[in-house]
């Protein structure tokens, strides 16, 4: 049985009011591959697109939860406010990235790239590995653990691109974060912590997933222990800290005539410094050309971002009373403007989108609202501001500040 990952809000209350009462065991079974995955949240796509927040999830597990038997679950909820306040520093990393998907496919040996073809298609002759190709293509999900395995396999093992494994995980896990993945991937390649790399070994599948291997090892000998060696790989990418842009946490007055605009980056503006905005419009781009054409995303991953988006947008229309439109352009600026000159929009307003594809319109986007006399004020969220000033280095550091954050806030 595949699981279901909660995509509408609804869905992921659902999810997330199921699961909070088993967070007491959260840190012992976390790291098992069960079937139908009873044992973690299943909320990534949620969390991702914040159709579920964070602090809604963290308020309510402190609501019930001591902080010394949540903290594994909190530091788990954590992680991707982490990478995305790392990447915020650091920009040029996705920019790098994206470069290097676009450049690496006319570069390589006509060889390397059908052996990547044959890895992601679940035919590298590692049956567990192949398995785990298989499943991502058909749910669009995988357990943390197994994308570990599987990154660690196609880096250390069969000695390709992690660039191009990172992108086979973009394309298509429904909650595929810009930050989490690239920057996971980085780690372990061995890139993202100098001296530190994540290898795949045979026994920790054996003792944590052993229906990966029950019905067919073969190749599994590839896999053994002491077996793996890691590669040596060179960082193409600049990691150098810049002045991150500065967003206000809140909305000033305005009596300009003012559109929402809702991206995938954050998707419950009800809820926050937004709710009390008073626009005569809200949009969202369904760009399926940017999505096919230009990232290459999987048909199941396109229809998880308009499930997203038509949910939020329904959402939106009726906390502010107002009409909402889902925009289908060859490209959002595009559609955004055409948006803007319908309604005669003097300002739009939107949370900031984080490092990622939303963020890289936003030049194009800004200098086209500008040629028409319309302001964009993007806001942040005080909690994203928080977090993210305490993402200067690792994670254990980020960790020790989050957690004297979180033990002071009013719940706790």
């Amino acid at each position: 049985m595949h699981p279901v990952a909660p995509l509408t809000r609804q869905e992921a209350l659902v999810s997330w009011r199921a699961f909070c009462p088993v967070v007491t065991s959260y840190a012992s079974a976390r790291n098992r591959v069960q079937a139908g995955h009873g044992n973690v949240s299943l909320l990534g796509a949620s969390i991702r697109f914040r159709t579920l927040l964070e602090d809604e999830v963290i308020s309510e597990t402190l609501a019930q939860h001591s902080y010394q038997v949540a903290e594994k679950w909190l530091q788990e909820v954590c992680w991707r406010r982490y990478w995305k306040g790392w990447l915020d520093m650091r920009p040029q990393v996705w920019t790098q990235w994206r470069q290097r998907v676009r450049s690496l496919p006319q570069q390589l040996p006509a060889e390397t790239l059908a052996r990547a073809r044959a890895v992601m298609s679940g035919e590298s002759g590692v049956a567990c590995m192949d398995l785990i190709a298989r499943d991502l293509i058909e749910t669009g999900y995988l357990h943390n653990h197994t994308r570990m395995w599987w990154a660690g396999f196609w880096i250390h093992v069969e000695k390709l691109p992690w660039e191009l494994g990172a992108d086979f995980f973009f394309r298509h896990l429904l909650d595929a974060d810009p930050a989490s993945n690239t920057l996971s991937w980085r780690w372990v390649a061995g890139l993202q912590t100098p001296g530190k790399c994540y290898l795949v070994r045979l026994s920790n599948i054996e003792k944590y997933a052993p229906d990966y291997l029950s019905g067919n090892a073969a190749g599994s000998e590839r896999l053994a222990d002491g077996a793996v060696v890691a590669s040596v790989i060179e960082d193409f990418g600049d990691v150098g800290k810049k002045m991150p842009a500065q967003y206000p946490t809140a909305l000033g007055q305005n009596s300009r005539r003012t559109g929402l605009w809702l991206h995938p980056d954050d998707l419950t503006p009800e809820i926050g410094p937004l709710t009390d905005l008073a626009p005569v419009s809200i949009a969202a781009c369904l760009s399926d050309h940017v999505y096919s054409e230009f990232y290459q995303l999987s048909s199941q991953r396109i229809a998880s971002l308009h499930t997203v988006l038509v949910d939020g947008l329904a959402r939106a229309a009726a906390h502010y009373a107002c009409p909402s439109v889902a925009l289908a352009a060859e490209h959002p600026v595009a559609g955004l403007c055409s948006w803007v000159r319908e309604h005669e929009l003097a300002e739009v307003v939107a949370f900031a989108p984080m490092v990622g594809p939303v963020h890289d319109m936003l030049p194009r986007l800004r200098a086209s609202f500008e040629s028409m006399g319309t302001r964009l004020t993007l806001i942040r969220r005080a909690s994203d501001a928080t977090a993210f000033s305490f993402a200067t280095a690792g994670f254990f550091p980020f960790w020790e500040k989050m957690s004297r954050h979180l033990k002071q806030l009013p719940l706790s």
